[in-house]
């Protein structure tokens, strides 16, 4: 089975301090980018998070404080990811809900611009869960019939999250095998921010996902409570969801 692809697409992995996407930071990011010939590049860097990494973190991952100490930042390196990235659809394992909201807000934290708006976005995991209801390595055995002795690695989850997707094509005859539709098919809701806080309701206009207001629109909400503005702005809350909502503010000004 081969992807039938129009651009590059990456499936890429982070392993981090944490799931917080808003507090933690990546300390190891895999790269698979797969072109449309068919031909793979793969990178995986080790990154200093300038944080201890917590021991419940490295018992998942095994990555602690010293093997990352000598690492460079993720500002060191953001530039060349861009750049790397650039052009590219993109897939993973949950990675609509952890692994890119969190991507983004790294490059965000570093003041290195990033623009997704045409890229689209494979989720294994929720193709898998529409189909099967069940996690990475069993999924990795059910596709491809082998086992997942690596798991928790960045390159190794990559690549198993790729060789499940060319197994979920060859097992669901009615799967399309193209990106715009498992994008499509993937997506659980399609949300203004990475972080799925903003989302959007049947006439298109941006609502909560969340909270007391949840289903409710953005603009609404903002011009009968003005504080409820500056509370986000000053909450816990991705940049990139920040941006979203200062974007509504000064539209409806």
């Amino acid at each position: 089975m081969k992807l039938k692809l129009e651009r590059p697409i990456i499936f890429f992995d982070l392993e981090t301090t944490g799931v917080n996407v808003v507090r933690d930071r990546i300390v190891e990011i895999s790269m698979l980018k797969v072109l449309p010939d068919g031909s793979e590049e793969v990178k995986t860097r080790r990154i200093n998070p300038e944080m201890p990494i917590p021991p419940e973190a490295s018992a998942i991952h095994h990555i602690t404080d010293d093997d990352v100490k000598d690492c460079p930042t993720f500002r060191q390196i953001a530039r060349s990811l861009k750049a790397f990235m650039e052009g590219c659809d993109f897939g993973g394992f949950n990675s609509n809900r952890f692994d890119l909201p969190l991507l983004v807000e790294e490059f965000f934290r570093v003041g290195v611009e990033v623009d997704f708006s045409q890229a689209r976005f494979i989720d294994v995991q929720n193709i898998f869960h529409k189909r099967e209801e069940r996690t990475l390595v069993a999924a990795y055995r059910f596709y491809c019939d082998k086992d997942l002795t690596d798991a928790h690695a960045a390159e190794a989850d990559t690549r198993a999250t790729y060789e499940v997707l060319l197994g979920q094509l060859e097992r669901y005859s009615d799967l399309a095998n193209d990106v715009e539709s498992l994008a499509e098919y993937s997506l659980r809701n399609k949300t203004a921010d990475y972080a799925g806080r903003i989302g959007f309701d049947e006439a298109g206009h941006e609502i909560f996902m969340f909270g007391k207001y949840k289903g409710q629109r953005v603009e609404e909400v903002f011009r009968r409570e003005p504080s409820y503005f500056e509370w986000m702005m000053n909450g816990d809350f991705t940049r990139h969801t920040k941006s979203v909502i200062e974007k509504i503010k000064e539209r409806i000004k």
